[in-house]
Parts: C-alpha cells; sequence; structure tokens
C-alpha cells in the first residue's frame, strides 16, 4: 500500500513527488510514467527558459509561482550543478504601435515585483547588435537552463527520500476501494491512499478516470521551431522576444539561446491533430475528434481567426516564417534556418471558449488533479510541488514536516 501516487513523470510530477518526500519522509510514495524515460513531452520539448514572470496577471498564481521559481530554480541548478545561465531578456517593439503595450508590460514587471528596465533601441543594441526596434525592456532575471538535467536530479532525489520510481508503466483506470484507489496498468496493479494526477496532455482524461470532472479539456498545440545555422548564432547573444499580443495565448515567435549555444527561433502555434503529435503528419483519430466536437474549440477559433491562419501559414511557409523573424533581427534569410523539433503545449479550455490562463488544480475524492500546468510550468516546478502539496489534506498516519514546504 502506497500513501500517495503520482501519475506522470514530467517536471510537474516529479517536483510534486520531491515535494512530498520532504513534508513526509516516511510516506511511501510511487511516480508512474508511461514513457520509457522522464521530461519525455512538455518538458523535454521545450525552450529551456527560466522565465521571470513578466508576462502573468499581478496575483495570479502564474505570476507568484514563476517570480519565486524563478529564484528556486536557480538556487537548486547552482546547488546541483545543472547548466543554468542567467543570462537576461529582451522584449523590444518593432513599430510605434507596439509601445503602448510595451509600457504595459513594463508596469506588469513592477506589478510582480520583478526587475526590468526600458531601454532605448540604442541600448537594445547594445545588448543585441543585430535587431531592429523602436524601444525595448530589459528583465535582468531570465534565464536558460537545461530541464532534462533537472527532472532527472529530482528523480534521483526522490530515490534517496526513499521514493519509488517506475518508468514505461502506463495507467489505465483508476479504481475506487473504499478509502483506497486501486491504479490498474499495463504492468500490474498498485493500491495507495491518495492520488495526485501530473499528466500533462492526458491530465483531462486521467481526471474522469477518477470520477473527477476538471469541468476543461486539453486542446494540443504544436509549437514549430527553426534553428540558426551554427555560422550564423553571432546574430543572437541571449534572449530575444517580441511584444505579445495580450489576447492572444502565446508569446509569438522569438530567438532562444539554449544552453548548449545553439539558437532556436519560434514557435508558431497550430493545433496539433494528436496529443503527442510532434509532426504534420501525426493523427489520432480520438484526439483530433475529441478536439472537432468540443464546442469550446470552436469558439476560440473564431475569436482568433485571423491569428490563428496566420500561424498555419508560418507552419507551412518557411518565407512567412522567416518575415515573422525579420521583425526583429532583418538580416535573418531563410537560408540561415533549418527546421529542428517541436513541442505540443497541453491547454485548457473551458467549454465557453475561454482558455484557462492559470494554473488549474482540482480536488477529487482521495486525489488532486492538475489540469493545467502550461509554461512557466518548467521555472515554477518546485513551486508548484509545493503549493500542490499543501492542497492536499493532512494524512493523520504521517508525521508531516511542514516547515519544509
Amino acid at each position: 500500500m502506497y500513501d500517495f501516487a503520482i501519475i506522470g513523470g514530467g517536471i510537474v510530477g516529479l517536483s510534486t513527488a520531491m515535494a512530498l518526500g520532504k513534508r513526509y519522509p516516511n510516506a511511501r510514495i510511487l511516480v508512474l510514467e508511461k514513457e520509457s524515460n522522464w521530461a519525455f513531452h512538455q518538458t523535454g520539448n521545450n525552450s529551456g527558459v527560466i522565465h521571470s514572470g513578466i508576462y502573468y496577471k499581478p496575483g495570479s498564481f502564474k505570476a507568484k509561482f514563476c517570480r519565486d521559481g524563478c529564484l528556486s530554480m536557480v538556487e537548486f541548478c547552482q546547488e546541483h550543478g545543472i547548466e543554468h545561465e542567467i543570462c537576461g531578456k529582451v522584449i523590444v517593439a518593432t513599430n510605434e504601435t507596439e509601445l503602448p503595450r510595451l509600457e504595459n508590460l513594463y508596469t506588469r514587471g513592477l506589478q510582480n515585483g520583478i526587475d526590468v528596465k526600458r531601454i532605448t533601441p540604442e541600448e537594445v543594441r547594445e545588448i543585441e547588435p543585430h535587431v531592429t526596434s523602436v524601444g525595448g525592456i530589459l528583465v535582468s532575471s531570465t534565464g536558460i537552463a537545461n530541464y532534462k538535467q533537472v527532472c532527472y536530479k529530482y528523480a534521483e532525489i526522490i530515490k534517496q527520500q526513499g521514493g519509488e520510481l517506475h518508468l514505461s508503466t502506463k495507467a489505465e483506470k483508476i479504481v475506487t476501494s473504499g478509502k483506497h484507489q486501486v491504479l490498474e496498468t499495463n504492468c500490474g496493479t498498485f493500491e495507495t491512499r491518495f492520488v495526485i494526477n501530473c499528466a500533462g496532455l492526458h491530465s483531462d482524461r486521467v481526471a474522469k478516470m477518477g470520477k473527477t470532472d476538471p469541468k476543461a479539456k486539453i486542446v494540443p498545440f504544436r509549437g514549430e521551431y527553426y534553428e540558426l545555422t551554427p555560422e550564423k548564432r553571432y546574430l543572437v547573444k541571449g534572449l530575444i522576444y517580441p511584444v505579445p499580443n495580450p489576447d492572444f495565448p502565446f508569446l509569438g515567435v522569438h530567438f532562444t539561446r539554449m544552453i548548449d549555444k545553439s539558437v532556436h527561433a519560434g514557435p508558431n502555434a497550430v493545433l496539433s491533430l494528436k496529443r503527442e503529435g510532434y509532426k504534420k503528419t501525426d493523427f489520432d483519430l480520438r484526439d483530433f475528434a475529441e478536439v472537432m466536437t468540443f464546442p469550446g474549440f470552436w469558439k476560440l477559433a473564431a475569436k482568433h481567426a485571423d491569428e490563428g491562419i496566420q500561424e498555419i501559414i508560418r507552419s507551412f511557409s518557411k518565407a512567412a516564417f522567416t518575415r515573422s523573424l525579420q521583425k526583429l533581427i532583418p538580416e535573418v534569410q531563410q537560408e540561415d534556418l533549418v527546421p529542428t523539433h517541436a513541442g505540443v503545449r497541453a491547454q485548457a479550455l473551458m467549454n465557453d471558449g475561454k482558455l484557462v490562463d492559470d494554473f488549474l488544480i482540482v480536488q477529487g475524492q482521495n486525489s488532486v488533479h492538475v489540469c493545467n500546468a502550461p509554461s512557466p510550468a518548467a521555472t515554477s516546478s518546485i513551486e508548484i510541488g509545493k503549493a500542490i502539496v499543501a492542497q492536499i489534506p493532512q494524512q493523520p498516519h504521517l508525521k508531516a514536516v511542514v516547515t519544509q514546504v
């Protein structure tokens, strides 16, 4: 009998298991991951950015978790020798009409307690010599990290705490047996007192397996990237972002210098026809049918039709993708870009077409379901893990070390 079973071995599931081990040192903790490696999906295919929290609504979980998580993630990387760098980020306006939005973003950064600084086009050039802008913001606390290394270190710590980790183990059914839950998997059954669902792209389905209605559906969006050829990496020193459209849930194509010194450009954002669809040709009938028959998707698509069409065009036209990048760095040419891996974002969507803009954590019977944990989940993972554990009812049979969470 386990005290806690976590479904999902991404960065949120592992951080939650680690936080549980700190709070309940004598607990029997189980982590189940259906893939053969940790951080296989969203965590392992993200941009590797340690976000500052400038974009998020003041007072939201995203804003708080990201601001605190930026500090705790850097501290964790320093403590465990994980590759990371605080390189800073510039957010730039490329025309006069974007300046009011840039100013609003600067104000939001101040409201969220972030070290932000207005910079002139000349100052932008001092930081990023090849960028063309009419003004910008410098966010000094933003950085980059190797989140796969972070996840493997989390797993190592969980083992040291006495936790049990199972790869290639897919939860297929959840059965309530008295006060306990039985997890039926492809590798046998596991009985637990409490279930924590951190299944990412499949979190809504796992919640329903556990007889919990998340009141939201996961709709997958694929983000496609190009990579600068090695001889053109000099064009980007750090992180270069456009001013985002506040009404659109994605940040727009940008340049990211990765921890391995490569430079990624993107992503766009297009509907994926499969929840784990990293290629344009990937298709799953069940996943596709669920989206096509979900009223919320069509309401979202109607609201963002113009932006959606542009994203699709960028997906199929390298020239269009390049033109978007040239707004930031005019020197970039099509021949400077080569395709690289894509990522799939699990976006929770309500029936009325509204995006779940914050972390969504739903209580069930002897269970907690994390049904929306988009970016900045990697940055915020330590703080999210603590918050999830704090929402779990006290376990009378276990002695809690409250000061550690």
